[in-house]
């Protein structure tokens, strides 16, 4: 873990690309205690060590499924799958996979073997939550998260500065090509990557930006905070979805650039898919 010194900072943005909808603004100077947090992601061999300690049953587990990307599964699957309704409405990349979880990333016949380094995924916020009461850790509340990925930099677009790709390097990653159907992979994946792959930001933190989302303790509110609380700020008291935050491997400035440090988005406590993990934080 990474020890942070806390203290003020500018929260949110006012960017022209944003998000207006998902409440990214008003800009607000918010504090911080002082906290130590996960360098990384938590990981499949991290994750393991979890499930085997405890005999812990993920919600994908218990239910049966868990949402998959289309590029990861083959075409038969894909129509048997259309014609069963087992895909998102309106968001038709997704697919119910049965037998899909942390462990079998596209399904029952696959394997995280070769991916022991990468972050865990197929958590829901409730999976979240039972690793960090195990480790002795909690999430990170939303603006600890934000404190945290700004690395000290005030108000840039990015975890890294205001360029994607500054001199055409990619820092994170994310979708290039033409989203959902094709995926270039010039920043080196098509799915996740290592949780060390791309350099850390200038608090030793590492994808901060892209590669999944990341489950934040606060409940989620499009507007609450805008008159909420400025010290140690947490979300509404009441609510049935959780934030998220960071962006993954599938966003894209088409479609949904929330890989920008200010942006949030939120999912339901019981939700798990291909693009979705965590990190933990701890008090000093």
């Amino acid at each position: 873990m990474v020890r942070l010194d806390g203290g003020a900072f500018l929260m949110g943005t006012d960017d022209e690309v944003g998000f207006f909808a998902d409440g990214e603004g008003p800009i607000r100077e918010v504090t911080v205690d002082p906290f130590y947090m996960d360098k990384t992601s938590v990981t499949n061999q991290q994750f393991k060590k979890f499930i085997k300690a405890t005999d812990y049953r993920t919600d994908a587990q218990k239910f049966g499924w868990s949402f998959v990307f289309h590029l990861f599964l083959s075409d038969d699957v894909k129509q048997s799958l259309y014609r069963a309704g087992r895909c998102l409405p309106g968001l038709e990349w997704w697919f119910a996979v049965d037998g899909a979880d942390w462990a079998h990333p596209e399904g029952p016949e696959s394997s995280i073997a070769d991916r022991m380094d990468h972050p865990a995924i197929h958590v829901s916020w409730r999976d979240a939550q039972a690793y960090c009461e195990w480790a002795g850790k909690r999430l990170p509340t939303e603006a600890e998260f934000e404190y945290a990925a700004r690395g000290g930099l005030v108000q840039k677009r990015y975890v890294w500065g205001d360029e994607l790709t500054p001199g055409g390097k990619h820092m994170c990653n994310i979708w290039q090509g033409d989203f959902p159907r094709v995926n270039t992979a010039e920043d080196g994946y098509v799915g996740t990557a290592p949780a060390k792959f791309f350099e850390p930001n200038s608090y030793g933190l590492y994808h901060m930006a892209g590669n999944i989302w990341e489950w934040i303790f606060d409940r989620w509110s499009p507007d609450f905070h805008v008159n909420g609380p400025r010290n140690n700020p947490v979300g509404p008291p009441t609510g049935d979805r959780r934030v998220t935050r960071g962006g993954s491997y599938l966003c894209h400035d088409s479609y949904c650039n929330r890989y920008r440090v200010a942006a949030r988005t939120s999912n339901t406590p019981d939700s798990s898919t291909g693009n979705t993990g965590f990190r933990c934080v701890r008090d000093i």
